[in-house]
């Protein structure tokens, strides 16, 4: 038996600890108390009672088989005693427990509010914009942190290994370990700040330096092949890159990852062979635009390609821009020319309108001599035939250029053309023409401007009464098939046709060079442009000396 009881009435006294302010007992393993947090659920969290416990068999230490009892005389605790400190100062943290709650409050939002700042304000110096870096900033970022984490682990663990007794050396240590680690910690955390603000993070690893590096080096090689190297050398060098690498990463089979690595790099140089063949594909696209007249349309993105591609790329812009500007100019020119003809014709109008006038006046005179008479007549051809040139230039102006509204209707084809032989019977009758018609019984339809359809047919009879061989025949046939409408028409010249079928469709040029006709080398220019602006197609054969007009009509 242990205690510090000098009375020998154990049994008295044991019954007098259960009337102190605190008490404890622990007895056949139960544990009896008025003190909170030492029950049985709580003792076994106890060190040195599981301690014990433990050691019950060592002889050193009591065995499992005591009972403990406990008191504790508050009346005779000094007041500066430990459990007088202890309880004085558990009493003072009880009442003030909500204080601690406030304090982590306001600093939480202290310590937001001066990381925000320094985050904004760290790496700016005065008189300089922009982010400023010193040489701590400038060293690798993995070498520093790792220098920075040796030297906390050092300070770090001679702080907590210092010895318990305090001195004034020991307190010197902790208080210059402590600052060193608070200074390793600042270094990090400035320097990783400047260097994200500075967009310069991922460019200060050491590791991305040389791998940038290599990357540069890989990059000239392959500059270099590609622009000095011929298209047969550089797929040489490409191809036997990729057996190299393949052999490579096939000899790495047993670590696993390298199949990983095998079938990105086959992806990796399908793609770049797709790619390849994308800008290929897109060189020969721009091609056919300028081959089809499309010239405006094509620019190719140089910057996106590499090598011969490039080259080929700025070719390409070069042909386009070229034919732009050709283009451009000769529209240019063409819209002049067709306001130069307009301006002129209606400069001619208003003179010739009373030179017609006039004509018309003198015609209505009582007139006697014949000579004069006969003068006035060849004034009336001339200002008519005048009169007729005029207005197939403005005509002719406005087809070119597009000045053309049209009013598209469904007409029926038989009837126009059957009604314009007959107006002109008189005039292939003059000329002693047999008209041939081959021309279907049903209705046939199409959609077009009743108007200039008639022109076009119109300057196509009247080329026939000027040029066509004075007795022959004259073929007009109209098939009707499953979609469209063929429309031919044909003569045998009566002069010799010594010019392309291209040609004779120009403006102003005639079949006979002589120009003995009234034509005015407008009429298949213009009948051409009216067919073709109302969605037709009109080709001109010529063979010998037979004219032939082919045009095809969409049907409705």
């Amino acid at each position: 038996m242990y205690t510090n009881i000098k009375s020998e009435n154990y049994e008295q006294e044991k019954q007098n600890m259960k009337s102190q302010k605190l008490y404890w007992d622990y007895v056949d393993g139960k544990v009896d108390t008025n003190i909170n947090y030492l029950d049985s659920e709580n003792i076994k969290y106890n060190y040195s009672f599981i301690y014990a416990m433990e050691k019950q068999t060592d002889t050193s230490y009591s065995i499992i088989d005591y009972d403990i009892y406990t008191s504790c005389d508050l009346s005779s605790m000094e007041e500066y005693s430990a459990y007088g400190i202890n309880e004085t100062l558990y009493t003072y943290m009880l009442e003030n427990r909500t204080q601690p709650i406030y304090a982590i409050i306001v600093s939480t939002i202290a310590l937001i509010i001066i990381a925000i700042y320094l985050i904004w304000s760290i790496g700016h110096k005065e008189g300089e914009v922009g982010i400023t870096l010193n040489s701590i900033d400038k060293i690798p970022y993995e070498i520093l942190v790792f220098v920075c984490l040796m030297i906390l682990s050092i300070a770090l663990a001679v702080v907590v290994n210092m010895g318990g007794t305090i001195n004034y050396v020991i307190l010197l240590v902790g208080i210059l370990g402590y600052l060193l680690c608070y200074a390793m910690c600042a270094v990090i955390g400035v320097t990783t700040i400047k260097r994200i603000k500075a967009k310069k993070f991922i460019k200060s690893f050491l590791i991305y330096k040389i791998g940038k590096f290599c990357f540069d080096k890989i990059q000239g090689w392959f500059r270099t092949i590609n622009q000095n190297a011929t298209e047969n050398k550089r797929i040489f060098w490409y191809y036997l890159l990729f057996i190299i690498i393949s052999i490579m990463l096939v000899s790495l089979f047993y670590t696993g990852i390298a199949i990983i690595l095998l079938i990105g790099f086959w992806i990796w140089a399908y793609y770049q062979i797709k790619k390849y063949i994308l800008e290929q594909e897109k060189i020969k696209n721009a091609l056919k635009d300028i081959y089809e007249g499309k010239s405006n349309d094509v620019h190719l993105n140089e910057s996106e390609l590499k090598g011969a591609l490039k080259e080929m790329a700025i070719y390409v812009n070069d042909i386009a821009s070229g034919f732009s500007n050709a283009i451009n100019e000769s529209l240019k020119s063409e819209r002049l020319k067709t306001e130069l003809i307009t301006n002129v014709s209606h400069d001619i109008k208003t003179p010739l309108t009373s030179i017609i006038n006039y004509v018309d006046l003198l015609k209505k005179e009582n007139i006697h001599d014949e000579k004069v008479k006969e003068y006035i007549d060849i004034l009336d051809k001339k200002s008519q035939r005048l009169k007729k040139l005029t207005e197939d230039l403005v005509e002719a102006s406005k087809v070119s250029s597009g000045n053309v509204k049209l009013n598209l209707e469904n007409i029926n084809i038989k009837e126009l053309f059957n009604q314009t032989i007959g107006e002109f019977k008189d005039r292939f009758e003059e000329k002693n023409l047999i008209i041939e018609t081959t021309i279907p019984n049903d209705n046939i339809k199409i959609n077009a401007d009743s108007r200039y359809l008639y022109r076009i047919i119109e300057n196509l009879f009247s080329n026939i009464t000027k040029y066509a061989l004075e007795g022959s025949r004259v073929y007009i046939d109209i098939i009707e098939k499953e979609k469209i409408v063929d429309i031919s028409i044909k003569n045998i010249s009566k002069d010799k046709l010594n010019i392309s079928s291209d040609e004779l469709m120009q403006r102003f040029v005639r079949g006979d060079k002589s120009r003995y006709t009234e034509g005015s080398g407008l009429g298949l220019s213009i009948a051409k442009s009216l067919t073709e602006l109302q969605g037709g197609t009109f080709d001109i054969i010529i063979d010998g000396d037979l004219f032939k007009v082919h045009i095809i009509w969409s049907k409705v």
